[in-house]
């Protein structure tokens, strides 16, 4: 497997969805965008994926992708959530008034 750092996080505007393909599996973290703020609302890692990292990496990118567009976040995906807790350089990127607990 490459690398996770090494992939190539894909905006699927259409689909409305980040995609992350991992060893020709799909995982995707689906999201509503508004001119200011963006949802992330279903992170999906397919089975032959889960425990190897993915699902983290894909968080991470898309975060990273979020900063970069000077995005508002509100994260309604728990497993994004959880990562902003274990991970709070990202709470800034949060609509004020949303506790990540």
């Amino acid at each position: 497997m490459k690398t996770l750092e090494s992939l190539t996080l894909k905006n699927n505007t259409e689909k409305k969805q980040f995609e992350l393909l991992v060893e020709n599996n799909l995982a995707r973290i689906e999201y509503i965008k508004t001119q200011d703020k963006i949802y992330l609302t279903h992170t999906e890692v397919p089975s032959e994926l889960e425990g190897k990292g993915v699902g983290t990496a894909m968080v991470h990118k898309t975060l990273e992708w979020v900063k970069n567009n000077d995005l508002t976040l509100i994260p309604l995906c728990p497993f994004v959530a959880l990562y902003i807790k274990k991970n709070p350089e990202y709470k800034s990127l949060v609509l004020k008034g949303i506790n990540i607990a």
